[in-house]
């Protein structure tokens, strides 16, 4: 689980003030920093797979916005990943 200062801190860098939570770039950070916290979840705990289905539609949804932000501006979603560091 994310806290609410790391939240406001992601939101505030990719979304130029903290109150627009509703920008492309800031949904997928947010969504990376889900999905981060829950990879080290899984390196303790292997066997709960009802969390890895949570996991799996988080990377799906990321999938899709990063998606519509490269159809979007080419630029700016190559300057997001590299960001991020979610692809290589």
């Amino acid at each position: 689980m994310i806290s609410k200062e790391t939240k406001q801190e992601i939101i505030a860098k990719f979304g130029g003030s903290e109150t627009n939570t509703g920008d492309s770039k800031v949904q997928i950070a947010l969504l990376t920093a889900r999905i981060n916290d829950l990879q080290k979840h899984f390196k303790e705990n292997p066997k709960d797979h009802a969390s890895r289905r949570g996991l799996l539609k988080l990377v799906g949804q990321r999938r899709r916005l990063l998606k519509y932000v490269k159809n979007r501006d080419i630029n700016e979603y190559r300057s997001l990943i590299a960001e991020l560091g979610i692809r290589k």
